[in-house]
């Protein structure tokens, strides 16, 4: 949840009315502007889409508008090359495309492994040279990306005493694929649909109140 000060607000101009994903371009704007944004030590106890159907338009809605943050203040490079600076400006190139472009390609992963499987050349390895090099380090990263992803959301629910919740850690690569089916929707809908608001449905938790939507 962005909190900020009305102060820097006003100086970064306000945030794009026609992104969907409003604090990633702010936070953008408010770096090229010499301001920093930090992270609060805190948990934010927001309710998660209740039904598959919302949380599939919350995440198409989200991955659109970082496609529409990158699209946008990438438009001249060199400027924002020379307001962010080097580190922050590789940053960005890693963080805010990475995101949204590794959610396209990671279906594919699948497909190249039921072809191997299908045609018994499945996960083939190179005898020696750069080519065997290059396969371990692809190995490596994706076994360390898995694990590490397993283990990082089994310590975030075991500092929160919810244990129980570890075992369903094992759907995380499904969850991953139901991510990349957003991402495509989200790319379908910056040609047919750029500025189109998918809202989110909230229950409120203990007051009986209609259903928020934002």
């Amino acid at each position: 949840m962005p909190h900020f000060r009305r102060q820097a607000l006003e100086a970064a101009l306000g945030w794009d009315p026609y992104n969907v994903t409003e604090d990633a371009d702010l936070g953008i704007r408010l770096a090229r502007f010499g301001m920093r944004v930090g992270v609060l030590k805190s948990t934010t106890w927001e309710e998660g889409p209740p039904t598959l159907k919302i949380w599939l338009g919350q995440r198409t809605r989200w991955l659109k508008g970082w496609m529409q943050t990158y699209l946008v203040h990438m438009r001249q490079p060199w400027r924002l090359f020379k307001e962010l600076g080097a580190w922050p400006f590789i940053g960005f190139q890693l963080m805010m495309s990475a995101m949204f472009a590794s959610a396209l390609v990671h279906p594919w992963f699948y497909v190249l492994l039921a072809d191997g499987a299908v045609s018994g050349n499945f996960w083939p390895r190179p005898e020696a040279g750069l080519e065997l090099a290059i396969w371990w380090i692809a190995v490596g990263n994706l076994a360390l990306g898995y694990a590490s992803a397993v283990l990082i959301g089994a310590i975030a629910v075991w500092k929160r005493r919810r244990a129980w919740l570890i075992p369903h850690l094992v759907l995380l690569p499904l969850y991953w694929l139901l991510i990349s089916f957003a991402a495509y929707r989200a790319l379908a809908e910056i040609f047919v649909a750029p500025f189109h608001w998918e809202k989110t449905r909230h229950r409120a938790r203990r007051h009986k109140r209609p259903a928020v939507v934002y």
